[in-house]
């Protein structure tokens, strides 16, 4: 049976601005991933809820975005790999990221998570300055 497609105004993203990193709030990650299908968008996402330290959470984003083998493991080579290769591949249609459950525990202090998030907030003004949406959704654990 057929669906009936949303009216625009319930449509989750309808109401945030692109190029943006902000925290998921009264989101939920299915709605946010069927946004992404209606508008044609990337839908990357990470469960970090494990991760004990920077260097675990590294892989897990590199495992769950299926990252190539040789990525570095540290925050530049995140920011490389959700800028310039996405970018040679071809034209992007947009990108909703989420990563749920951000650690936040001694081997993972604030420092570390504004860190990380400023890698998603610069490959949001990478993909602003290429006019591609780009949404970044987060929680802490």
């Amino acid at each position: 049976m057929d669906q009936a497609q949303r009216p625009p105004q319930e449509i989750p993203l309808k109401g945030v601005r692109t190029n943006i990193v902000q925290s998921i709030r009264a989101f939920h990650v299915h709605e946010l991933q069927e946004a992404a299908a209606e508008l044609g968008h990337h839908f990357l996402y990470a469960n970090l809820a494990q991760a004990q330290s920077k260097q675990e959470l590294l892989e897990m984003i590199a495992q769950q975005f299926t990252f190539p083998a040789h990525f570095g493991k540290n925050f530049d080579a995140l920011y490389d790999c959700m800028t310039d290769p996405l970018h040679k591949s071809g034209p992007q249609p947009g990108f909703v990221v989420v990563l749920e459950q951000i650690p936040a525990n001694a081997k993972f202090d604030k420092e570390a998570r504004e860190q990380l998030l400023d890698i998603f907030r610069d490959a949001a003004d990478y993909w602003s300055d290429r006019k591609i949406p780009f949404r970044c959704f987060y929680s802490f654990l």
